[in-house]
């Protein structure tokens, strides 16, 4: 099947690296970094990149540091791309244009952080505006992003119906994923009295609702197809939104997050529909943007959330599987790019929890109303 975009099939993932996953690494950004690209290079089998590329809020390893712990006394084609999640699935698109512009044949991409012994999400502020906006949101709570989505949340639940009993069966389908999944950080089930018994953060979140906050690195490693003809292929990407949760007082509807503004633009560009997919590696920031996710990608109806969530057909032998490495909420949060990783295992066949067959994967990237996407697929699937 070919894709719209000029670079579609012409990149190929061809390797990937993580570190350990945990709340206080004792090392640096850099030697993070460092560990999960040498791991990603040395799995495609490549001894250095033609190109660098990285994503970060201020809180990463340089690149230029990277390539010089990495022993490269010259560096091509690199840059440092400002954004979190919004970036974990478009970053394959800037290195895919890279390979097909001729740039380069091999680019290494690497996100690491230091997410919970360093610099934290929840602690940092809105920073609407240059700071201009805060002033007003600030009297009403919202003191980070938690606090920001949790209001759309709240509202979407409203909206579709959907209970506790539903955010409940996606925390615990997470951890149902990650007990068989030695890289989580979290591999406890949890029942639903013990979830209605954790602390709320800001209702209807419960702590249980949010992801891992973590330190770690993750690298993969992008090439031309050719030289990795069993390598999953960059079909499609796309990158844009709208004001939604970003942007709540220019926002018609809050619910409205980057999900419902690029499918659409998404399946278009990959020549695809919704049951093409595989395998949904959704950005679970939080445990309500999965239905979200899966009403806005066609990969169920409104009217049926609640059955899909209830009777588990998210799982990974389900009808609709979605994280099976148990995602960000329990595996870890490594801004999404470990959930690119997962896509890699899952079409190479390798998964701890492997879809069977699962030649399409659905990648996404969170930010609000912004974000992006991307379809990645097996050489012949």
């Amino acid at each position: 099947m070919t894709g719209g975009q000029g670079f579609s099939g012409k990149a190929a993932i061809s390797g990937i690296g993580m570190t350990a996953l945990s709340r206080a690494s004792g090392r640096t950004e850099l030697e993070l970094a460092a560990e999960a690209c040498r791991a990603a290079l040395a799995d495609a089998g490549v001894d250095r990149p033609d190109a660098i590329l990285c994503y970060h809020l201020g809180d990463s390893a340089p690149v230029l540091y990277l390539a010089r712990a990495l022993g490269m006394s010259e560096v091509g084609w690199h840059n440092e791309i400002y954004g979190g999640g919004t970036q974990s699935a478009s970053i394959l698109a800037d290195a895919a244009m890279l390979v097909d512009a001729g740039l380069a044949g091999t680019v290494l991409i690497y996100r690491a952080l230091n997410g919970r012994s360093g610099r934290r999400m929840n602690a940092l502020g809105l920073k609407l505006g240059e700071g201009a906006e805060e002033q007003f949101t600030h009297p009403y709570g919202m003191a980070g992003p938690v606090h920001q989505f949790a209001l759309a949340g709240q509202r979407y639940l409203h909206d579709t119906g959907l209970t506790e009993e539903h955010t409940h069966a996606v925390v615990d389908q997470s951890r149902a994923h990650a007990a068989r999944n030695p890289r989580a950080m979290r591999r406890d089930r949890v029942d639903l009295p013990a979830y209605l018994d954790s602390p709320m953060v800001a209702s209807p979140l419960r702590r249980l609702d949010c992801c891992q906050e973590t330190d770690g690195a993750c690298a993969l490693v992008v090439t031309r197809a050719d030289r990795a003809p069993d390598a999953p292929r960059v079909h499609a990407v796309v990158r844009g939104g709208g004001p939604g949760a970003s942007a709540m007082d220019k926002a018609e509807d809050v619910t409205r997050v980057f999900s419902a503004y690029l499918a659409g633009p998404l399946y278009e560009a990959a020549g695809m529909k919704p049951d093409h997919i595989d395998v949904a590696l959704l950005y679970d920031a939080y445990s309500w943007l999965v239905p979200r996710q899966l009403e806005d990608f066609g990969l169920a109806a409104r009217d049926d959330l609640g059955a899909v969530l209830r009777s588990r057909e998210i799982a990974w032998d389900g009808r609709v599987p979605v994280n099976p490495h148990g995602g960000l909420l329990s595996e870890g949060y490594v801004h999404g790019l470990n959930n690119v990783a997962e896509a890699v295992r899952q079409l190479r066949g390798t998964g701890v929890n492997q879809v069977a067959d699962a030649a399409v994967a659905l990648v996404t990237g969170f930010g609000g109303g912004y974000g992006s996407a991307a379809v990645l697929t097996r050489p012949g699937g």
